[in-house]
């Protein structure tokens, strides 16, 4: 006889993680199936050289909404928040330095090294993102309605939604309305003057996505993000001991209320049984029925795979396989044998300058033309990147005196032309490196190992489909009521008693926990 649990959950990222947390506070007893040795997801924490460890992937957080933070009590598990004076600085070619403070008073003083009227602009700019982040925070932490049937609680959450953008006032919803399908870098054309003020407030609308900054609704990309943090082009969010501490927070906080987490168990197939998901099968042969089914897993290859299609109406199965899942990100870490010197900050008192997140993309068209490479099956030979140096900030991650470096690289196609990942595995690290070098001439001599991820990695050894970093893009057509479809965006599937609670679900931005705690409440419904 198969065991039988309440509710299975495919996956332990953190979205799993977070969904187990809330089924087990409410009296049942999630299972967890990760198929890794160890629960996380993309938010772990790994040693790549003797003594050297990292964010093995994600190295910041999104940042995590503050009620599942709350409710989960991560600090009296453990986790401990990293957060460094500076959000960022962006480097120039040309030897100068952007570096913009949390303070927004200090950001702005930098700002004006640069140019007077951006200065004035700025706080402007950033008080219309905090505005428009709480309305949209709002709509991100509620079930998407339905728009076909909607429910008086569907009714109740647009009608305050409405009021919300009602409440900007008119100036500000109507910056809501037309900023929205924007391409990002026509919205920051229109504030500043500064092209690396431009180019790194852009980033945060192209990250992770198949868009260049010319691209319509990166713009929305920007507003999302602003809903966990108004700064314009970010913050920085770090965790002691790496990443993987909040995923490992998040584990004893759902242990802690009931759930039940099992690493090695690698699920291959949902079983199905007049519409009805009724049980897992694991690779050992193991089958463990449950009540629920719930996959962490990305839509795609949770109802194309792990599902039999035939499951599934042609129609629902023909829209699904059309779900744009393109990565663009690849990873590179690195272990220093000391700090590099950045051309930049040569004059520069101390290290605060790098605690934060490094910016290498000095222009809209440098980020555009990144973006070019990958639209025709090559990865960005002069590619934007996002670095950080965590042992500034917590020297544990490796020896004394020694630091790691962890790259984002931006654009790296899943699909390369001609040519294939383990053929171009070395030359793209090359490529990040020599980029590096332009603003760090040293780097290259502190090198002691690379660890390089590519998206064919993040598919084969992380689960992603098609490499992409949140499940699905992130784009107009899905997001909201389209995410992953429209009419499926309440983390349910036309299967019975099978739900979605990853990144592919609503709202999908990345390492906040939203997924899962918005599906959580959806799946209690259901159970009840």
């Amino acid at each position: 006889m198969p065991e039988t649990r309440d509710v299975v959950i495919i996956g332990g990222g953190h979205n799993g993680l977070v969904t187990a947390f809330y089924l087990a506070k409410a009296g049942y007893k999630p299972l967890v199936l990760e198929r890794r040795p160890q629960p996380g997801g993309a938010a772990v924490t790994g040693e790549f050289h003797p003594g050297f460890r990292v964010s093995t992937l994600a190295h910041s957080a999104g940042p995590l909404r503050a009620d599942v933070v709350r409710d989960m009590q991560l600090a009296k598990h453990g986790l401990e928040f990293i957060t460094p004076e500076v959000g960022v600085t962006a480097l120039s070619p040309d030897g100068r330095a952007l570096v913009l403070y949390n303070d927004t008073q200090r950001a702005v003083q930098e700002i004006a090294k640069f140019s007077q009227k951006d200065a004035a602009r700025y706080s402007e700019f950033q008080n219309s993102l905090a505005k428009m982040g709480k309305v949209i925070g709002d709509a991100l932490a509620m079930t998407p309605p339905n728009i076909d049937s909607p429910s008086s609680s569907d009714l109740w959450g647009m009608l305050k939604t409405g009021r919300g953008i009602r409440g900007l006032g008119k100036k500000d919803m109507f910056r809501l309305l037309r900023w929205g399908p924007m391409a990002v870098a026509d919205l920051v054309a229109e504030y500043f003057e500064t092209e690396l003020l431009r180019a790194v407030i852009a980033a945060r609308g192209v990250f992770g996505t198949f868009l260049g900054p010319w691209s319509a609704g990166t713009s929305l990309v920007l507003l999302i993000r602003a809903a966990g943090d108004s700064h314009p082009a970010g913050s920085s969010y770090f965790a002691r001991g790496g990443i993987g501490s909040i995923t490992q927070a998040m584990a004893a906080a759902a242990q802690q209320a009931g759930a039940e987490i099992r690493s090695n168990a690698d699920v291959i197939e949902v079983r199905v049984k007049n519409g009805v998901a009724t049980s897992v099968v694991l690779s050992t042969g193991e089958e463990i029925s449950a009540k629920a089914v719930v996959s962490n897993v990305d839509p795609k290859r949770t109802l194309l795979k792990l599902v039999d299609p035939t499951h599934l109406s042609p129609d629902f199965a023909q829209k699904l396989q059309h779900v744009r899942t393109p990565g663009t990100v690849a990873k590179i870490n690195l272990a220093l044998s000391g700090l590099p010197k950045f051309t930049a900050l040569s004059g520069a008192e101390d290290d605060t300058a790098l605690r934060g997140r490094i910016h290498i993309g000095p222009e809209i068209d440098y980020l555009e033309r990144a973006f070019d490479e990958s639209k025709y099956g090559a990865f960005a030979k002069q590619p934007y990147l996002e670095a950080t140096i965590p042992t500034l900030t917590d020297p544990s991650l490796a020896p004394n005196e020694q630091h790691v470096m962890s790259i984002y690289m931006q654009y790296a196609p899943y699909k390369l032309k001609g040519s294939d990942w383990e053929t171009q595995r070395k030359a793209l690290g090359q490529a990040v490196v020599q980029t590096l070098a332009q603003y760090a001439p040293n780097l290259p001599e502190l090198i002691l190992t690379h660890q390089i991820i590519t998206p064919q990695d993040l598919e084969e050894t992380y689960g992603l489909t098609g490499g992409h970093i949140f499940h699905g893009e992130l784009s107009l057509d899905q997001f909201f009521t389209m995410r992953p479809l429209l009419d499926w965006a309440r983390y349910r599937t036309p299967i019975q008693n099978l739900y979605l609670c990853g990144n592919g679900t609503h709202p999908g931005t990345g390492l906040t926990g939203g997924s899962g705690a918005n599906a959580a409440k959806e799946i209690l419904k259901g159970l009840k």
